[in-house]
């Protein structure tokens, strides 16, 4: 089922690519288009990665967008007066502070996550607004600077998808043989080359696609990075692991001595890094900090968790498939500029692909 839910989403995103490039007269799938889509994903994708974790463990965020733009700002006021590199890493940690702040009101006070993050949400805002004067502050040339704006060189991206997919191609193996082992019908050596066939026809073909542009953008290779990084903690780790046990029945993974007050306090902690990665990256992207920034990113974050078949009730999500609801989220935004809709079709749009998804996912489990 999840194979079929990750083929059924490639085939929507190649599906929504066919028809906004002919709504555009060709314009959506030029090489030049695609890469400023792909980087223009990324701050939702490194939030969406974060998020996926904290919906897994029967939690939600609704801060991440107002954090990432306080945090942004951080950047901007200490990169000015001091060293970036002091900015870049006092943002991290005020974002570890932020998260594990929340975690423990969450945790070790009882209070809903949803109250919790709406306050942080509002508070936060405000504290942008605050931080930056409520005026745009620009970031100087710098190499954090270059996070948002520079590319990889032709040699050195070939290079790394060389071995970004010998890495994955070799896990990816080993995982099926202990698939195999335990289950030897649950998953088929053909559905193996099927996934791994996928993935490096759409790696090479993403690889191509910046070679024909600038290179390989350094959000998306940020984002990747990340994304790899926390897909490692959630599967082939304790923690991981017990962070769906928590998700799946948290009474059950506390009687088997899963520290569960602990373990969501970290959720939150990671979280509020990743919420500082993206407000870097996104700040960097732009040139700038600005009090309006990061508007309706954590719904974005959401929705694309959602819609990549992460449940809204735990215990049950992939980071990958995360990033899949991101590229057609923002598939969707792209799209619909590139096209000229009117604004509120964008949020129509996007509200009937959410629901669409969410009525999908119960209808596939009832069956």
């Amino acid at each position: 089922m999840k194979a079929f839910r990750t083929y059924v989403m490639v085939t929507a995103i190649i599906v929504i690519a066919v028809v906004f490039n002919l709504l555009t007269d060709g314009a959506f799938l030029q090489a030049r288009n695609l890469s400023n889509l792909l980087r223009q994903m990324a701050v939702t994708g490194i939030l969406a990665g974060g998020m996926v974790l904290v919906i897994v463990s029967s939690q939600i965020d609704l801060s991440i967008g107002s954090s990432a733009a306080f945090l942004g700002g951080v950047l901007a006021v200490i990169s000015a007066q001091f060293d970036p590199t002091i900015g870049f890493f006092i943002t991290l940690g005020c974002g570890a502070l932020i998260g594990m702040g929340q975690g423990y009101l969450v945790a070790y006070r009882m209070v809903p996550s949803f109250i919790v993050t709406l306050g942080g949400m509002m508070a936060l805002r405000g504290g942008a607004m605050w931080i930056t004067g409520n005026s745009t502050i620009p970031i100087s040339e710098s190499w954090v600077q270059d996070l948002g704006t520079k590319y990889l060189t032709s040699h050195a991206g070939w290079v790394l998808t060389g071995v970004g997919l010998v890495a994955t191609l070799s896990l990816s193996y080993i995982a099926w043989r202990r698939q195999v082992a335990v289950s030897p019908e649950a998953y088929p050596f053909r559905s193996w080359i099927l996934n791994t066939t996928t993935v490096v026809f759409l790696t090479v073909g993403a690889m191509l696609i910046f070679q024909n542009h600038d290179g390989v953008p350094y959000p998306v290779l940020l984002m990747l990075g990340l994304i790899f990084v926390v897909h490692f903690l959630s599967v082939r780790t304790v923690w991981g692991r017990q962070i769906y046990a928590i998700g799946g029945n948290k009474d059950a993974a506390m009687l088997s001595g899963v520290p569960v007050k602990i373990r969501t306090l970290s959720v939150f902690g990671l979280m509020g890094v990743i919420s500082a990665i993206g407000g870097i990256v996104m700040t960097a992207r732009v040139g700038s900090a600005s009090p309006d920034a990061g508007q309706l990113l954590e719904l974005d974050a959401i929705a694309s968790c959602v819609i990549g078949g992460t449940s809204l009730v735990g215990g049950k999500g992939s980071v990958f498939g995360a990033i899949l609801g991101a590229l057609l989220i923002e598939s969707l935004n792209n799209g619909m500029s590139l096209a000229n809709m009117e604004p509120y079709w964008q949020f129509i749009n996007k509200g009937i692909v959410l629901v669409a998804a969410v009525w999908v996912d119960i209808a596939s489990r009832e069956s």
